[in-house]
């Protein structure tokens, strides 16, 4: 006689088992929405494969240790994996760390994210999701806890611990997702359902063949068969190979990361933009074998980019220096003469007070009283008189008029 076959329970059926299993074995840890939402993000970036008590200490350390987060920012990856040490992967959550701080800066050029609570929560999401580097486990648990929607976190030991009770299948568990989670769990349970999935999956991956993973297992579905020998570790994911047009997407994605690990302090620390930054000249830098070892022999490569700080020069003030004079330049003998032939214009003198007086050279007119010297029109008759009378010996006029000669012999000013 043979037994039927078992009809194996559906997903959701494991959903509601897990829920009921970890209700019995782990308490609901409240998430603290006081804290301003750019601090909730760093929390989350601790909090992520840690337990709920060491983030808390991990990131209470981190407040205390630098002056504030534009330090943080601008800190190397493993002096802040120092500070860290506590947490499981401290070179992983240094990393998430100062990715969001800078992109937070990038974006708002300022160290706040309240603007992403002002809107729908889909609009904190893409937000949030806009910061580079930023990890999915981070984004899921803002969604859930600050901004109210109905997001599961899901982190490392979270997809093990799915993994283990046949609630996502191997593909799934390589690709890191299980699709329709948040359906089967209700909205006003998905804080609890997360906080107590989040301790389950510390659990395995700190204590996989502890009494409290063996429980949940049990209790949920004991057919899964995936738990491995004692002393053995679960394998990791294996993600799957992408496609051939994105090659050079992870390939550059590989690289920034690396490069970002051990970036320098300062303020040449902070990425870039590729359009920014200037790079070598295609071709250049030493070459290198397959290994990344550079070949001996070859050219340097170009000089690291370092931003120097912009420091202003001090002004200096030069004294004013007079112009040199001009010098005069001479006078051509023919102009001279020219000059000395015109007779210059008289200017008319003030009266002199009470009239008594009459300025010297100034003859009296037709009815005798005092006046201004006459045109060449005027006295044309009487100076044609005196030319046409004779002429000295020397060829020159002689005229009555004595001052006007003596004027005409100044040199011209």
């Amino acid at each position: 006689m043979t037994t039927p076959n078992r009809q194996q329970p559906n997903r959701q059926q494991l959903v509601a088992k897990l829920h009921k299993a970890l209700r019995a074995q782990y308490q609901l840890v409240e998430p603290d929405t006081q804290r301003p939402l750019l601090e909730q993000v760093l929390y989350a970036c601790c909090l992520e494969n840690a337990p709920y008590d060491t983030a808390t200490r991990a990131f209470k350390r981190l407040g205390e240790s630098y002056f504030d987060l534009n330090e943080v920012r601008v800190t190397t990856v493993a002096e802040l994996a120092e500070t860290l040490h506590e947490l499981p992967d401290p070179p992983r959550a240094a990393l998430s760390l100062r990715r969001v701080l800078q992109g937070v800066f990038e974006s708002t050029y300022s160290f706040s994210l309240d603007n992403a609570k002002k809107h729908s929560i889909t609009h904190g999401i893409k937000t949030l999701e806009h910061l580079h580097g930023i990890p999915p486990f981070v984004v899921a648990y803002i969604g859930s806890t600050a901004l109210g929607g109905h997001y599961i976190p899901i982190d490392l030991g979270a997809t093990q611990g799915l993994y283990l009770t046949g609630i996502v299948s191997q593909e799934e568990y390589d690709g890191a997702t299980c699709p329709g989670l948040d359906r089967y769990i209700p909205k006003k349970a998905g804080v609890e359902f997360g906080s107590l999935l989040h301790q389950f999956g510390v659990d395995v991956l700190t204590n996989l063949h502890g009494a409290s993973v063996k429980k949940v297992l049990q209790a949920v579905n004991p057919d899964a068969k995936r738990m491995p020998k004692r002393g053995e570790a679960l394998p990791l994911p294996v993600p799957p190979p992408a496609p051939a047009g994105k090659d050079a997407q992870k390939a550059a994605e590989a690289a920034r990361t690396a490069a970002e690990e051990h970036r320098p302090a300062g303020p040449q620390a902070a990425a870039r933009p590729a359009g920014k930054t200037p790079l070598p000249p295609p071709g250049s830098g030493p070459k290198r074998a397959a290994d990344g070892t550079p070949v001996a022999g070859s050219k340097p490569g170009p000089k690291p980019f370092v931003v120097k700080p912009n420091v202003g020069r001090p002004i200096t003030i030069k004294p004013e220096v007079a112009p040199p004079p001009e010098p005069q330049q001479p006078v051509a003998p023919a102009k001279k003469a020219e000059a000395a032939k015109k007779p210059p214009v008289a200017k008319p003198s003030a009266p002199a007070k009470g009239g008594a007086k009459k300025p010297l050279g100034e003859k009296p007119t037709a009815a005798g009283k005092p006046g201004t010297q006459k045109s060449d029109a005027d006295r044309g008759g009487s100076t044609a008189k005196g030319q046409s009378g004779a002429k000295a010996k020397g060829g020159k006029p002689a005229t009555p008029d004595r001052h006007s000669d003596d004027l005409s012999r100044r040199k011209p000013r």
